[in-house]
């Protein structure tokens, strides 16, 4: 239960911070790389520095995706196997309120009969 909390209270919320984070962080390097490039008189190297800029922005946000998304992945992980306990136990309940209540009206039976 205190993996659950800490996951829904915690883990989460700061992935999705650092997804919005992210976006802001792409805009400013996209902005950079564009004015970068055309103030630039060596095309080429504004260029690959553009595409470096790129690559490591693109690798920082697949990570936080692939982070948030393990952490969703095992918060419903989870719940599902809370669920299940849930399911059982009501299973359980059902099966002895089944069974007392067969008791019950064969007892009414014997009483009648």
């Amino acid at each position: 239960m205190a993996e659950l909390q800490m996951l829904l209270e915690e883990e989460i919320p700061a992935g999705r911070r650092a997804l919005l984070d992210s976006f802001s962080n792409l805009e400013r390097v996209a902005e950079y790389c564009e004015t970068n490039y055309v103030q630039s008189a060596d095309k080429q190297r504004a260029l690959e520095e553009t595409k470096s800029y790129t690559t490591q922005s693109l690798a920082s946000v697949a990570y936080l995706i692939n982070t948030l998304a393990n952490n969703v992945l095992q918060m419903l992980d989870i719940q599902a196997s809370q669920l299940r306990r849930m399911e059982s136990s009501v299973n359980h309940i059902s099966q002895r309120l089944y069974y007392h209540t067969e008791g019950i009206q064969r007892s009414l039976q014997e009483v009648k009969g």
